[in-house]
């Protein structure tokens, strides 16, 4: 096990320390802060010294909204790179910064040669593939290039090429959106997404305006922008589902509508409101289960990606470890997961399940946690809350592990 794309980061407890530097810097005491967070004092008090982990999305949010912050001020994102496969993913953030800040779907350069428009479509393809297996340097790699390219064919060109040009312009920005997201750059996947609903939206698709929204909210959720995340995959869920016919022979709206399912889930867990979490998972496991396993742009929606955000959703509400254990008792759990993101995920979140019963089942979370940073390490070692839970279980251990010494090794946690 190397170190291969390993990054350097904040350990929980630096994170509690961000926290109460923001905390002070707002004027707010304990027992406010954490009645806004809506947790208890103590608890806040524990995170704060790093006595507490932060492994849980939610609550990162659910903190970052009571102190008037962005999740990144108190994570320390985007965290800096430990070798050349992070540096260079990293190296393709500002490019794609700069295209976006740079053009608009109203404001084009005046470039003499641009890149024929079939070449960009296979381009923008290829690059949602490599993102889709977590090779974010290769899919970013000359990102703004494609980008500026795509924008100058949809202002400029003729009408059905220009219906070309968005439709893969919006399928770059889910990949701009995905590589600055999952390497802690929020601001920039939340540009990203919001330029590819744009695209969507003049196409007048639903089902493509389905997808960029739900790119969005999660990128929303990420920043923190919880209710602003809501309301995007709401609206947007509202205007798939009357479309969404899982029954037609290219049942794509049913897969955008069921995406937006499994980000609603998400979000109503994060915030406590079970009964409408269980509501949506039941929705898209019905379409799932009608549709079969899809993967429009790379969403793998189906019937296995549902089992994964089911998951992931009771982890966020606390009951991971009876959702990990069922995932597992399903043969073949994982098989059907095409993707290294969404294996990598899956193991991810079966991690932070079984660590949730307080250090009886760390052996199997610390298994499940070195397999997600095997299948996408990039994913995994940028993320603060796999970072913090490296943390939980090491202060957990009772004894060395060769494995968690890896881990801790891999991660740059000490």
């Amino acid at each position: 096990m190397g170190s291969k794309g390993s990054a350097g980061g904040p350990s929980s407890a630096e994170i509690g320390v961000h926290t109460r530097a923001a905390r002070r810097r707002r004027g707010l005491s304990l027992k406010t802060a954490a009645g806004l967070a809506g947790i208890s004092e103590s608890y806040l008090s524990m995170l704060e010294r790093g006595q507490r982990s932060f492994t849980r999305r939610g609550l990162l949010e659910d903190l970052a909204f009571a102190l008037d912050c962005a999740v990144p001020d108190l994570t320390g994102q985007p965290y800096p790179p430990g070798d050349r496969v992070g540096a260079a993913a990293l190296a393709t953030l500002p490019g794609i910064s700069v295209a976006l800040h740079d053009v608009t779907l109203d404001d084009v350069p005046d470039v003499a040669v641009v890149r024929p428009l079939p070449e960009l479509v296979v381009w923008a393809a290829r690059a949602n593939r490599h993102c889709a297996h977590s090779r974010y340097a290769d899919a970013g790699r000359h990102l703004g290039e494609l980008l500026t390219g795509l924008h100058i064919h949809a202002v400029t060109g003729p009408g059905g090429r220009r219906r070309v040009a968005l439709a893969a312009l919006a399928e770059a920005c889910v990949v701009a959106c995905s590589v600055a997201r999952s390497l802690g750059n929020a601001d920039l996947a939340v540009t990203a997404a919001t330029r590819g609903q744009q695209a969507a939206a003049l196409l007048e698709e639903p089902a493509l305006v389905g997808f960029t929204a739900m790119s969005a909210a999660g990128a929303l959720s990420r920043l923190g922008a919880r209710r602003r995340a809501e309301r995007v995959a709401g609206e947007a869920l509202g205007l798939v589902s009357a479309v969404a016919d899982p029954g037609v022979a290219d049942p794509v709206a049913a897969e955008a509508a069921g995406m937006l399912h499994l980000t609603s889930a998400q979000l109503a867990a994060k915030a406590g409101r079970a009964a409408e979490s269980a509501g949506h998972l039941a929705r898209a496991a019905e379409l799932a289960g009608r549709i079969g396993e899809r993967n429009t742009l790379e969403y793998a929606f189906g019937p296995a990606n549902v089992r994964a955000w089911a998951l992931s959703a009771a982890v966020e509400a606390g009951g991971g470890v009876e959702a990990a254990e069922r995932t597992e008792a399903v043969p073949g759990y994982a098989d059907a997961l095409t993707s290294a993101d969404r294996r990598g995920a899956l193991h991810f979140d079966l991690a932070r399940g079984f660590a949730q019963a307080d250090g009886a089942r760390d052996l199997q979370a610390l298994r499940h946690l070195d397999t997600a940073d095997k299948i996408a390490p990039l994913r995994i070692r940028h993320d603060p809350v796999a970072r913090a839970l490296v943390d939980e279980l090491a202060r957990r251990a009772k004894r060395r592990v060769w494995e968690l010494d890896s881990l801790r090794n891999r991660f740059g946690v000490r």
